[in-house]
């Protein structure tokens, strides 16, 4: 008997105060409109349904507001709540507590998709790419943002030799615990082996350095991002690179018309009531409570 291989190791937001401390109350306002920019640039204004993997504290959710659902996937549930506090309610929004490589998603389900500032804790990026693959129709985009191992700074320090890691080679560097930089022709072999094609690529926050954000106006920094995203085509050597990835295959038929797969048995017999969601086919029973759907598997 082949024996059951141990879960994948998850970055668990639980009860961080990463919103604040990181975005809230540090002034990160170029970092976050030049990714609302590189949205703009790569996503459809409007849509079906879309996937935000990763979606934290909602951030980046009110940008999405084209799409008739959207639906905020995060392992965290404190994250999840602090988004559903921003967000509110509204019956456009679903939010759902799961791990990416085990996302209670149906094929054909969404329509698009966002994975941002989330791939840099994956342990297994290609299996989270093929994970989130596996929901979308075909001719589904998908974009992507990941931490750039190639960037300027770490060129320029692996030269002088101020730091042992050689930016050029493929596979990935871990900074921290969980926190890893990838390079780009890795991230873009991981989404052609799930099955996507390649389109836009843009380089983003070259300037998220303090000092340049202390000197220059932010209107002249924001008008030199906008410029500088579209080398992106050329080379990559920002510190946050944005993919735009379409699904192969071609689109016959609407979207799931149930959104559901259950995450442990894979199967889609799936029975929605008002507290859960019971799955005919393990038996399994995953609940819905204060507006947040657990989908988390037991890890041991």
């Amino acid at each position: 008997m082949t024996a059951s291989r141990a879960p994948i190791p998850i970055c668990d937001y639980e009860g961080s105060d990463y919103q604040e401390r990181f975005w809230e109350e540090v002034d990160r306002a170029y970092e976050d409109q030049a990714e609302a920019l590189a949205i703009k640039r790569l996503l459809p204004e409007r849509g079906e349904r879309l996937l935000e993997v990763g979606a934290g504290a909602g951030r980046n959710t009110p940008r999405y507001r084209g799409f008739r659902q959207i639906v905020l996937l995060d392992y965290s549930r404190s994250q999840l709540e602090k988004a559903r506090s921003r967000l509110g309610s509204e019956a456009s929004h679903l939010f759902v507590a799961a791990d990416v490589y085990h996302m209670p998603f149906a094929p054909n389900a969404f329509d698009a998709a966002t994975m941002i500032r989330t791939l840099h804790h994956m342990l297994e990026p290609d299996a989270a790419l093929a994970a989130v693959r596996e929901t979308l129709a075909p001719e589904a985009l998908f974009v992507l943002e990941f931490a750039n191992k190639r960037n300027l700074k770490s060129i320029l320090r692996w030269l002088v030799r101020r730091q042992d890691w050689n930016p050029f080679t493929l596979g990935p560097v871990e900074f921290a615990a969980m926190n890893f930089n990838f390079h780009p022709r890795a991230a873009r072999r991981w989404l052609t082996m799930a099955d996507f094609a390649i389109g836009r690529q843009l380089a983003v926050s070259y300037f998220r350095m303090p000092a340049i954000k202390r000197v220059l106006p932010h209107p002249l920094v924001m008008a030199a991002e906008g410029l500088m995203q579209w080398s992106g085509a050329v080379v990559q050597l920002s510190p946050s690179v944005f993919v735009q990835a379409r699904a192969l295959g071609e689109r016959r038929q609407p979207l799931a018309q149930s959104l559901w797969r259950c995450p442990a048995c894979r199967s889609l017999a799936m029975r929605e009531g008002s507290r859960a969601i019971a799955c005919g086919g393990c038996g399994r029973s995953w609940r819905l409570r204060d507006g947040i759907y657990d989908f988390r598997l037991e890890r041991s």
